[in-house]
Formats: structure tokens, sequence, C-alpha cells
């Protein structure tokens, strides 16, 4: 059905009856009354726990903030940050080195990394870390020469390697293992055809790798290296089975004992740890953003440029207030169309 325009042609109107297709839809949300129910008994649940707790005296809040940024305890925390960022970067220098030795060809390479993992997956860090605290006893000395020889070098263990050496080894051998998994995860992630265009292209093998398949491959590395990162920051308070008692747990735990209250310094050490954390989970958010730019998107077509003319290959011609209406293009020439 169609109505007559004074200012210009007819506009195609729908049937008495119809509804109009050109109307907007509105939608209209759908109600949840016992989400929100639920949601204030949440809330109401979280207001009495700070309530109370602000208010309990086994807490002792004075005492949380005069031993928050006592000089021990900041000692402390930095030698944490130590310890994470040391152990961390081995462990991920040798990961990459075991992930690149599980996908080699070679049967034996591939052997060894497999056993390295078998062996540090599947032994508790506390053990590992325990035992490299007795390493004096199992390795008196290091002896640098030829096998069954007399050494051209050798070193005290306990001279050579400290606690805190021993601390750093431990826990990124442990780590590595983890790391070595996560490595190879992403560099399965891409696509094998992206290597082999690569060498066709006449690309290197580090080219390949730096250039084709690491950038690809970060975008499934990072997530859960990030998670990682903030696991190894609580992971170092188990070094006081080497022992090293310098890090901010044990340090906050021989502050209690002196003072006869170990309440107050655990919540000290878990705000510090809990500051760190947030600090690393904002730092693996950017870090995801800027290695999945471009995943996800979708590039606008050049035809959808001029609006509705990419649906039906015709500029529509619009007079002064007159409704029009934009025809698809004819079957007999295609990218043509009409208004009426």
């Amino acid at each position: 059905m169609s109505t007559t325009n004074v200012n210009g042609p007819a506009a195609v109107t729908p049937p008495l009856g119809e509804p109009d297709a050109s109307a907007p839809i509105k939608a209209i949300r759908l109600r949840h009354p016992w989400r929100m129910v639920f949601a204030v008994v949440l809330v109401a649940i979280f207001v009495f726990f700070v309530i109370d707790a602000a208010f309990r005296p086994a807490f002792d809040w004075p005492s949380v903030g005069k031993y928050l940024f006592d000089r021990r305890i900041s000692m402390a925390a930095l030698v944490t940050i130590e310890l994470t960022v040391f152990s961390m970067v081995i462990a991920i220098i040798l990961g990459v080195i075991l992930a690149v030795m599980r996908l080699s060809p070679n049967p034996v390479v591939k052997s060894v990394a497999w056993f390295y993992l078998w062996i540090f997956r599947g032994t508790p860090v506390y053990v590992q870390l325990t035992i490299w605290g007795l390493i004096s006893l199992i390795y008196t000395s290091i002896d640098i020469g030829l096998p069954f020889m007399t050494p051209w070098l050798s070193f005290s263990t306990t001279a050579a390697l400290n606690t805190f050496t021993l601390a750093v080894i431990g826990l990124a051998l442990n780590e590595a293992a983890y790391m070595a998994e996560i490595v190879r995860a992403g560099l399965l992630s891409v696509d094998k055809g992206q290597e082999e265009a690569s060498i066709a292209l006449g690309m290197s093998w580090s080219q390949t790798m730096t250039r084709v398949i690491l950038p690809q491959s970060m975008r499934v590395i990072i997530p859960p290296t990030g998670n990682e990162v903030i696991s190894m920051l609580k992971t170092t308070s188990l070094v006081t089975a080497v022992p090293f008692s310098l890090e901010l747990f044990t340090r906050s735990r021989d502050i209690s004992a002196e003072t006869f209250n170990p309440i107050p310094l655990l919540i000290v050490a878990s705000i510090w740890y809990l500051f760190f954390t947030s600090i690393l989970m904002v730092g693996q958010y950017f870090l995801e953003k800027r290695f999945s730019r471009g995943v996800g998107d979708r590039q606008a077509n050049k035809s959808d440029a001029g609006g509705g003319a990419g649906l039906t290959g015709a500029v529509p011609i619009v007079g002064a207030g007159q409704p029009t209406v934009v025809l698809p293009p004819t079957p007999d020439k295609p990218g043509t169309g009409g208004t009426r």
C-alpha cells in the first residue's frame, strides 16, 4: 500500500493491521527481583564483616599501623621482591629452553626435558627447598675440571652459595618446570602454516620465532605467566625451609615471636602481599591488552564506507523532506538500484 506525498513521489507504508518494520524496536529488560535480593544480602554480610573486624580486639589495629611501615618489615618486603624477580627471570629463561627441548624432534633431548619436568613438578616445592638447604651435606665442595682428574678450581659449597642464592635457585628450578609447559602451549597455539609461510619467504629460524611465532604466542603465554609471577611472590614465604629468614613472612613471624602478638603481624604481611599483588595484576592487564591487539577485531569493508550504499550498491538520492525507500540491486544489473 502506498500514499502520495505532495512534495514528491509516493512512499511505501505497511498495510493496516501489520507492524511497521521501519519503526524502532523497544526492548524491555527482564526483571530479576531475586538477583537484587541476593546482592543486598551480600552487601549486608560484607558491611557486617568490616564493622566486626574494625572493633574486634584480637586484630589490634593500632599494632598493625605501628608495624606496617616498620623498617624491618619494609626491608623484608624488598627482599621478597628480589626473590620473586630473580627467580622468575631465571625460570622464564630456563622454561623457554625446556619448551624448545620438548618440541625438539631429537628423542634424547625431548626425554631429558620430560624427565626434568617429571621431577620438579612431581615433588613439593617445600621438599625441594629443604634439599637445597642441605646441599652442603650432599656436595661439600664445587669442583671445576675434567672428571676423574684433579679439579682446576675447587670452592666450598657453604662459601660459594649463601642461603639467598640457594633460595633463588630452588624457586627458579621449580618454577621453570611450569613455565616450560606454559611456553610450549603458547608455541603450539600458533598455526603450523605460519612457520611454513615464514620459511617460504626465506626467513631464518630466529627471524621466524622473534617476528612471527613469539608475537602471536604471547597472547597465550602472558595470562598464565602473570599468574605464576603472583604465585611466586607468595611462594617466597616457603624459603624458610632453606633456611632463609629475611623475607616478609618469616620476618613478621620473628617479630610476632618477640611481641607475643602474632595476628597483627600476619595482617601486616598480608597487606604488603596484597599491595604487591595488586601492582602485578595491573601490569598483567596492560600486557594482555597490548599483546591482544587485533584479536577479534574485524576490518570494515571498504564498500561499507557509504553507509547503506554498501548494502545495495547504489547511493540513494534523497529529496528535500520526502521519504525515500532504497531498492536492492536488480538481478540483471548487479550493483545498481533505485529509489522511490
